[in-house]
């Protein structure tokens, strides 16, 4: 519901009225004010309800006085004040104008309260055109606050009083509105005019030192050549400013992060800019390989002048869709903010370039009922080539919104973004450590940041070069330097022992007794030695900190130096360029380089408590936190762990002494760098009977060579026996379901390269899936179905068989020669029965066939031995010792041997005789905490007996393995 305000000017005295701006209801956008007192003019108001073509006169007799409309006989010639004619955010400054007023106890509404309630509206238009004047809107806010505070209050503030100097003020708004053909009265229409105000405005711009022609330049700065001809237009100036920013001024001011190694994107993207049509290029990479990077390299090259004619001088701008969609409650809200900035690009002749990051975010952005979606509004102008625009998004979501609109698609050329190698990375991080130097205040050593592209690279598989290292190195930097701005160890140890003795102190003070004086008396001692101590390590930190932050102070005056002799090349001051490039900076050189050797020699003084360098042993510290894997494996070289596989294996896999042997030189040939590189590290068949070990040396090799057991995918052969089933390895069809989940060994491999692939009893699989693998084991990558490459170049690859375990159980069963010569007839029958088994292409791609051999009554028993180490370890978690004797090994042993089924039985056996027994009786109470468990062979002799130690006697004369 709509109201107006009937303003007059009388010579009257003081009168009261009741006073109601109407609002639109079904909105509820701005506040009703009552009982408004106006002096020397009278303000009526009515309520219009029902109105239609009836007169002024019968529309103010509706709940109104007659007699007040009979005693005023300027009602005929009174101008309106309603709010059609204003906008709403000029509208809504009116209201909190009467707000302001109101809170402060302030009866007059005045033309201060207006300019306060338009410097606090949230992204206000007041305080844009405020600040393009070069004005600061605290101070102004502040100013404003200080001349309100001293006009006077009154303690009835029920009837408001419209003051002379805004009403003279909203009259001068709507002459500014008509002089500058606008439709309704807007922000910058009460702007100009309170800039005539001679109560307030006047005198606070000249005190500001604004004059009117500055304001009027920054109004028309702001608002540019747009007319105000609708209820909303403060959203639709500069709205480039408003939801963008621009990359080449950032990249002016030396804001931006250095590109490396993305030339050749770069030179793609110019390349595309340059067409006549179709000039958008779309950067299409993972998350994190630098397709944002690649436009902030465009706009530094543009600032440089290294680009071709089309594009120099030109604004690279990024666009923020999040922006745009925020806040846009009503039909068209965003559609009208698009158009603006839309308006602003085409009105700029091809000076802008638009960058769209997350540019699938488009499709559907906007689109409510019977609204167009952003996609739709772009793609005239992308067809036509009115709009350059660089787009960026990942190959997923390119596929799931760009694809499915070929319309949107055609205007677009696509440019891949790969991920980095770990080469590229290192070189990215050399560039970008000065950056990371200057901001943490640390110094970053070339070990740290070669050690976070690797260490990255194969343990943080889930995500992509170079941010993931960019990652560790920000993170180890950031651990650095609260570790210096923190108090050291040693100087907080001290702080808490002097508490706790003065703690003491003060309990023994009151105390007569001779031993508590004497106690005393040395307390004092103590106290007064630590302070000493205390002080001198403060002074020693405070002392190593102050050098640290000079080095640090003198390395950011450098970089403000470099960037402002930069600016002097780009404006060919040369002269200034010269001075401060051969001058000042070799000037503050010298200062970095006496303050670095002073704080060298503090250091290796024997005084530092402090170190400022980021190390690799800091890099390896923040991908433990990041994986859960100890440090002490991070820290192990390659070299060490390649010498020490087979001892390694070994304490694992029992009596495989040619299975282990075969793999540890696979591995090691391969590591050497003798291997092909296009090909797996190593593929190697396990064959033989059930138990002995194939699964476990598969475990063993991942937990090992990758650090954790996670590193092992693992594919049961038995679920893909039927053809169909062959799909989900590399992903379903498109069209089918699960087509966007990805296959289940390409998406695993995919996302942890480095890794252990067992494809376990692969005989059970339909021969169909042997296809996949042919390709895998020969060029070492699979096309996933959604048309990605994924490299199997760092994962070994084991295919586990039971073929030819009759063969092994009866070669063994039945010959007495020499172990060499038994494995090798018992290998030869096997991989014979294999070859018929499996086709000749698949065979010939495997670079070892392995065969296990059974487990004999020693080696069961050493099995025995590690199964009950994994029970004590369990247990220790408990703070439970747990003990076991020799006689209980070997009862162990011999109820777990069966030469058909291996080591399992030996499992159930442990399961059934100690795991049960113990957890009964932990939970009855018998076995608690810091209890000794032993476990003894049973009287009986078929079994064991599991008792807690209560004597180191109880234990004598029988061997006790702790």
């Amino acid at each position: 519901m709509a109201g107006s305000l009937i303003i007059r000017r009388t010579t009257s005295r003081l009168t009261k009225y009741a006073f109601l701006a109407a609002l639109d209801s079904s909105q509820s956008r701005f506040r009703s004010f009552s009982s408004l007192t106006r002096p020397s003019s009278i303000i009526s108001p009515f309520v219009r309800q029902d109105v239609s073509s009836s007169s002024s006169s019968s529309m103010f007799c509706r709940g109104f006085d007659k007699h007040f409309l009979t005693s005023h006989r300027l009602y005929s010639s009174a101008p309106q004040f309603t709010d059609k004619d204003y906008t709403e955010m000029a509208w809504e400054g009116i209201a909190g104008a009467i707000n302001a007023a109101l809170s402060n106890k302030q009866q007059k509404v005045e033309s201060e309260h207006l300019l306060k309630a338009l410097l606090e509206q949230k992204d206000g238009l007041a305080r844009r055109i405020l600040t393009k004047a070069g004005l600061d809107n605290t101070s102004v806010l502040q100013a404003t606050d200080d001349f309100i505070a001293q006009q006077p209050m009154v303690s009835d503030t029920s009837n408001p009083v419209l003051g002379t100097n805004l009403y003279t003020l909203l009259d001068n708004a709507r002459k500014y509105k008509k002089d500058m053909g606008d439709d309704f009265v807007s922000v910058e229409h009460l702007l100009l005019a309170l800039s005539k105000d001679t109560r307030f405005g006047k005198q606070l711009f000249s005190n500001l030192q604004l004059t009117e022609k500055s304001l009027k330049d920054a109004v028309e700065a702001v608002r540019g050549n747009q007319k105000v001809t609708d209820k909303n237009p403060e959203g639709k100036y500069q709205a480039l400013e408003k939801y963008g920013t621009d990359l080449t001024e950032l990249a002016r001011r030396g804001k931006l992060d250095p590109v490396i190694g993305r030339d050749d994107e770069i030179r793609r993207c110019i390349q595309i800019l340059s067409r006549r049509t179709k000039n958008n290029p779309v950067i299409i990479g993972e998350p994190g390989v630098g397709k944002t990077a690649i436009a902030e390299g465009l706009a530094q090259r543009i600032v440089r002048g290294d680009v071709p004619e089309s594009l120099k001088n030109r604004k690279l701008i990024s666009l923020d869709m999040g922006s745009l969609l925020a806040g846009a409650k009503y039909r068209g809200d965003f559609e009208e903010r698009l158009k603006a900035v839309l308006k602003e690009v085409t009105a700029a002749n091809g000076q802008i370039v638009l960058f769209i990051d997350e540019i699938h975010t488009v499709v559907g952005a906007g689109a409510m009922s019977g609204a167009m979606d952003a996609a739709n509004l772009l793609k005239p102008m992308l067809g036509r080539g009115e709009l350059r625009c660089i787009g960026a998004t990942t190959l997923d979501e390119y596929r799931k919104y760009i694809e499915k609109d070929p319309a949107l698609e055609r205007r677009f050329q696509q440019v891949f973004c790969d991920q980095p190698s770990v080469e590229d990375t290192i070189s990215i991080l050399r560039g970008l450590r000065e950056r990371y130097e200057l901001h943490h205040g640390v110094k970053i050593s070339d070990g740290a940041l070669v050690s976070a592209a690797i260490l990255a690279d194969r343990y943080i598989t889930e995500r992509f070069l170079p941010d993931k290292a960019i990652d560790l190195v920000d993170e180890a930097a950031a651990k650095l330097k609260m570790e210096i701005t923190s108090k050291p160890t040693e100087l907080d140890e001290i702080d808490r022992a002097v508490l706790k003795l003065e703690m003491e102190r003060l309990s023994l003070k009151n105390e007569t007794d001779k031993a508590s004086k004497e106690r005393l008396s040395k307390l004092e001692n103590d106290i007064k030695a630590y302070k000493e101590k205390q002080k001198e390590f403060n002074e020693q930190w405070e002392r190593e900190k102050s050098l640290i932050t000079r080095i640090r102070s003198i390395k950011e005056e450098i970089d403000r130096v470099n960037q402002e002799m930069e600016a002097a090349e780009r404006d060919y001051d040369l002269n200034r360029a010269a001075e401060l490039k051969y001058g000042t900076i070799l000037t503050l050189q010298r200062q970095l380089e006496e303050a670095e050797k002073n704080l060298y020699d503090y250091q290796h003084s024997g005084k530092s408590l402090l170190r400022e360098e980021v190390t690799d042993i800091d890099i390896a510290e923040v991908v433990s936190k990041w994986t859960g894997i100890p440090l002490s494996n991070l820290q192990q070289s390659e070299r060490d762990k390649l010498v020490s596989l087979e001892n390694v294996l070994h304490k694992r896999v029992v009596g495989q002494d040619m299975a282990v042997k075969s793999v540890a030189d696979a591995i090691r040939r391969s590591r050497a760098g003798l291997s092909d590189p296009n090909k797996p590290i190593a593929s190697f068949m396990f064959m033989g009977p059930t138990g002995v070990g194939k699964t476990e040396l598969a475990k063993t090799l991942a937990s090992y060579l990758f650090n954790t057991e996670n590193a092992l995918v693992r594919i049961d052969m038995s679920e893909y026996m039927e053809k169909l089933a062959v799909s989900r390895l590399i992903g379903a069809p498109p069209g089918y379901v699960g087509y966007e989940e990805g296959g289940q060994l390409t998406e695993a491999v995919r996302r942890r390269p480095y890794s252990v692939v067992l494809f376990d009893e692969i005989e059970k699989a339909h021969p169909d899936v042997f296809n996949i693998l042919l390709q895998l084991l020969d060029d070492g990558r699979i096309t996933d179905s959604q048309g990605r490459t994924v490299s199997f170049t760092n994962s070994v690859v084991i295919m586990t068989s039971n073929i030819g375990s009759h063969y092994i159980l009866e070669t063994l069963q039945s010959t007495h020669d020499s172990k060499d010569a038994v494995y090798n007839l018992m290998k030869k029958q096997v991989v014979e029965l294999a070859r018929q088994t499996f086709r000749p292409e698949l065979m010939n791609r495997i670079d070892e066939y392995i065969v296990f051999q059974p487990l004999d009554a020693t080696q069961i028993r050493h099995i025995v031995e590690i199964q009950l180490d994994r029970v004590k370890d369990r247990l220790k978690q408990k703070k439970i010792e747990l003990r076991y004797t020799e006689e209980a090994i070997d009862i162990l042993g011999k109820l777990g041997f069966d030469p058909n089924y291996g080591a399992r039985p030996v499992k159930r056996v442990i399961q059934q005789m100690v795991e049960n027994e113990i957890s009964m009786r932990i939970l009855q109470g018998d076995f608690n905490e810091d209890d000794v468990i032993i476990v003894d062979a049973s009287s009986a002799k078929d079994g064991v007996h599991i008792r807690k130690l209560e004597s180191q006697s109880s234990v004598e004369g029988i061997v006790v393995n702790s």
